[in-house]
């Protein structure tokens, strides 16, 4: 991945990205057979044709899409294009049989598996790397500067109350919380659902968004905001953000990693269909190529990749739907 140059969070999700070009390959003089030694290609390197179609969560958007641009170098004649509904939205689009692989911040769910059965498509799960959901404020904002987890609940969960900083400590100021959350197809906002809330009512008064983007402008933008989504996200704008500590553990590369910033580490994944990575080529090559880079790319972006051997386990997994 040496040749890739660095696309930001907001460029990423201004759009779905599709790569491919329909440029021909290396010509030979008219009239005879040679080859430019430089470009020369081995059979592991043929060029394919063919497209490739997914979707799924934004979280996870930042690691693929930067890998379809590096692919597109390699396997120019590819399409693929990458689409952005939420890890819930993408689901629903996997389901329908719209896609060849869905990118999800969380395992999917038992009701998503059993639609997918009824339709009769086999998937495997692919696990590409750590993420932690960073919590985070107003730089304006001194005070809130840790949070228990049992806070965190108390502050999200709808109780019919108006929420105010001084719910949770009465130093702090007696003004209502301005509350920022992904949106409710979002695996971020199942997993801290899951998580924080353990199945309670979401507090009715937050602003959500399918744009992480959207979510910082909203909290660095208020006074009295409180927000979280992916850690690539709070790198990305650190400078425009405050990060809340959780039991005393910030989010850094090594405490997700370790599981120490607990419970807000998770991994994220693709969900491949089998019979894609079977029929066809251009799918299966491409998501080879992804698991191959996938970690480096998590930390080029901002998340935690995963330990080498892990990704060893991925690509058999894939080798054998071949």
């Amino acid at each position: 991945m040496k040749k890739w140059k660095y696309l930001t969070m907001t460029a990423v999700l201004g759009s779905a990205l599709m790569l491919g070009a329909c440029g021909g390959g290396n010509a030979a003089s008219e009239g005879g057979n040679t080859t430019d030694k430089g470009t020369e290609q081995t059979d592991t390197e043929k060029q394919l044709q063919g497209s490739v179609a997914g979707d799924g969560s934004s979280t996870v958007a930042p690691i693929v899409e930067a890998v379809v641009e590096e692919y597109a170098g390699v396997q120019p004649k590819v399409e693929v294009s990458v689409g952005i509904s939420g890890t819930g939205g993408g689901f629903e689009k996997f389901i329908a049989g719209e896609t060849d692989f869905s990118n999800a911040s969380r395992n999917m769910k038992d009701e998503e598996k059993q639609q997918l059965a009824q339709a009769g498509v086999d998937f495997t799960e692919l696990q590409l790397a750590y993420d932690g959901i960073s919590v985070v404020v107003s730089p304006e904002n001194d005070w809130a500067k840790d949070l228990t987890v049992a806070q965190l609940e108390q502050l999200w969960v709808e109780d019919g109350k108006t929420k105010k900083w001084s719910d949770i400590d009465p130093s702090w100021p007696d003004e209502e919380i301005v509350f920022f959350a992904p949106g409710t197809d979002s695996g971020t906002h199942d997993y801290f659902d899951e998580v924080i809330l353990k199945g309670e009512d979401f507090v009715k008064t937050a602003t959500l968004s399918a744009d992480p983007n959207m979510l910082v402008q909203g909290v660095s933008g208020e006074k009295n905001a409180l927000g979280f989504f992916g850690y690539a996200y709070y790198l990305e704008n650190k400078d425009k953000l405050g990060i809340v500590t959780i039991d005393g553990i910030e989010p850094t590369a090594d405490t997700i990693e370790s599981q120490e910033y607990s419970p807000l580490s998770r991994p994220l994944f693709t969900y491949v269909k089998n019979e894609a990575m079977k029929d066809n080529e251009a799918a299966y090559d491409f998501m080879h190529f992804l698991l191959e880079n996938a970690g480096e790319m998590a930390n080029t972006v901002g998340y935690v990749s995963l330990p080498e051997e892990k990704y060893k386990e991925e690509l058999a997994k894939l080798e054998a739907l071949k």
